[in-house]
């Protein structure tokens, strides 16, 4: 069992942060006898002197300065552990756990976490970035308290978040840029096509003409990059390649027939009317942000 109280730990940081005994009494609220005699107790338990008198001020030994950085993180943790504990009385989620489809803005999922992090820091937050059916396994095996989905399963209620707009693209140097005259179906099907593998069990193709050759990769950035190295063709989120269209390094597809996609993805509690404060709270950011980015013109 330790030997030193939280109590003596907190007076030897407040005797240091206040620059004396009798300042730290008063900010304590004792008397300056008390303190010392925390101080004294302390050190014995210990059999380390803390603090050595220059003068008339007492300050930090070598040992002394160890012991009030490993006391400081040892109060802060202590508070947290209290804080934490409060939290779980009132019902609040220690986890939240959120499966994000690949084709929402990664920035706006990072803003509306730092907001909400700024209010609750000791909520862990795990993300998992799902593609196609993986989103909605997310959903059905209750692995995830919040989803963003582009569909909705029975059972469940969702509400529209954003509507994705895809544009097909490939590299300027692409050879299907060189035939100079709208593209048909059969064009895109002679060309490799870049390909999100589904992260679920049910390996889904969303989008997939039957192209000769196809490159499948794990994670939409890989997709963009491949694109841009001239490897294939693809459907992309507009908001995704923005910066890529600008620098030249992808080029819209000049289609006579489906250039443009939408896909609605929608935000959806898996509990329902049961989701916890914390999946609520965060829900409530993320409608709100998303409200306010549409406002201006995102």
């Amino acid at each position: 069992m330790p030997t030193v109280t939280l109590e003596q730990w907190q007076t030897l940081i407040s005797v240091v942060d206040k620059g004396g005994y009798a300042a730290a009494a008063e900010a304590m609220n004792k008397s300056q006898s008390t303190v010392s005699y925390a101080i004294q107790k302390l050190e014995n338990s210990l059999n380390v002197r803390a603090f050595a008198i220059a003068g008339r001020k007492a300050i930090l030994t070598p040992a002394g300065k160890t012991l009030y950085q490993r006391a400081t993180v040892l109060l802060e943790e202590a508070n947290q552990m209290e804080a934490q504990a409060q939290q779980f009385a009132e019902g609040w989620e220690p986890e939240l756990r959120i499966a994000m489809d690949v084709l929402f803005p990664e920035w706006i999922m990072l803003d509306v976490i730092e907001q909400f992090t700024k209010e609750h820091p000791l909520t862990r937050i795990e993300i998992m970035e799902t593609v196609l059916s993986g989103t909605d396994e997310a959903l059905l095996k209750k692995e995830a308290d919040l989803v963003i989905g582009g569909r909705i399963p029975p059972g469940f209620l969702g509400d529209p978040l954003l509507l994705v707009s895809f544009h097909a693209v490939a590299s300027p140097s692409h050879p299907l840029h060189q035939l100079n005259r709208p593209l048909n179906y059969q064009d895109l099907r002679l060309h490799r096509q870049l390909v999100i593998k589904d992260s679920g069990s049910r390996d889904l193709d969303a989008g997939w003409l039957g192209a000769q050759h196809r490159l499948t990769v794990g994670h939409i950035r890989t997709s963009i990059d491949a694109a841009c190295k001239g490897l294939g063709y693809a459907w992309f989120p507009t908001l995704k390649i923005q910066q890529e269209i600008k620098e030249g390094r992808l080029k819209p597809l000049n289609l006579e027939i489906g250039n443009k996609r939408d896909v609605q993805l929608n935000l959806i509690y898996s509990a329902g009317d049961y989701a916890g404060p914390a999946a609520k709270l965060f829900g409530n950011l993320l409608s709100t942000r998303m409200a306010k980015i549409m406002d201006s013109d995102f």
